[in-house]
């Protein structure tokens, strides 16, 4: 009835599996870690594949259900025929649930990922339970960052040049990063597919037509924000601001940059995993 493929040669491991679901023509590349309680969805930055989330993965509690997949044209999830918009991805993302049987999931938001968490509880109130915002904002909308650092993110050339990702990594990302730039290209080295150029493209325009400023007072779901006091893409401002509009949000403030999610995923996993974990609304 569902679906899914097992991608040839998968293997099963602490980081879960990969497998194909296909949705509105679409095929989606998922790995799922299957655990207990509520899964956690993780939805990527622009142009990353999956792999990119194992520092954070690893750092989760191993019994925790963890889904992470690939947005059309990036990694391994093949290009769209047409550009897309959030409301589109929030819709396929559901589906792609309903599919491995997950009828109420938290979902995590990483930079443009956060942008498609937010549509995703915009559009699926009651699958949604919970929301985790991290180095993000809303979207066309917010306090930008500096043109200089933006303009190094109109190519996924970091995503596929090891080289060219540590030498602009400290004025990209900050945060920890700004000492240990050689530790993103090892990040990045993890990415096994680097999509297209063409999904990169589809994935700036999602962005660049979307925002939650004015539909963020009307989300039920309780809400953690975190963020960096030193992030070039996404000033802190926007964390305060997305705190002010989200009337169930706290906000977590940390000392580091853009990507500490994942450069420094051993501090920030356990303020998610208790944010999670709080008594509440039951699944």
């Amino acid at each position: 009835m569902r679906a899914i493929e097992d991608i040839a040669g998968a293997s099963v491991d602490a980081l879960g599996e990969d497998r194909y679901i296909a949705v509105g023509g679409q095929r989606i590349r998922v790995n799922v870690r299957r655990g207990s309680g509520v899964p956690l969805v993780l939805c990527n930055g622009i142009g990353a594949s999956l792999e990119v989330l194992d520092p954070l993965v690893e750092q989760l509690d191993p019994d925790c259900t963890v889904v992470r997949f690939d947005v059309p044209g990036t990694g391994g999830s093949p290009t769209s025929v047409a550009p897309y918009g959030f409301p589109y991805l929030a819709w396929m993302l559901g589906q792609v649930l309903s599919k491995l049987g997950m009828s109420v999931v938290d979902v995590l938001g990483l930079s443009w990922g956060g942008a498609l968490a937010q549509q995703f509880a915009f559009q699926n109130p009651r699958q949604c339970r919970r929301l985790v915002l991290v180095a993000t904002g809303t979207g066309a909308l917010m306090v930008p960052g500096r043109p200089q650092v933006l303009a190094k993110m109109l190519t996924p050339r970091r995503f596929s040049d090891p080289e060219y990702a540590a030498s602009i990594a400290a004025e990209l990302y900050g945060g920890t990063v700004r000492t240990r730039s050689n530790d993103v290209a090892r990040l990045f080295v993890r990415q096994l597919h680097a999509g297209s150029e063409i999904g990169y493209l589809h994935q700036l325009l999602a962005g660049a037509v979307w925002t939650s400023l004015f539909g963020l007072p009307a989300l039920q779901q309780r809400t953690l924000i975190v963020a960096g006091t030193d992030d070039p893409i996404i000033p802190v401002a926007n964390a305060h601001i997305m705190k002010r509009l989200l009337r169930r949000s706290r906000l977590h403030l940390h000392t580091g940059g853009h990507i500490d999610l994942l450069h420094n995923a051993a501090e920030l996993a356990p303020v998610i995993e208790k944010f999670l974990r709080e008594p509440g609304e039951r699944p």
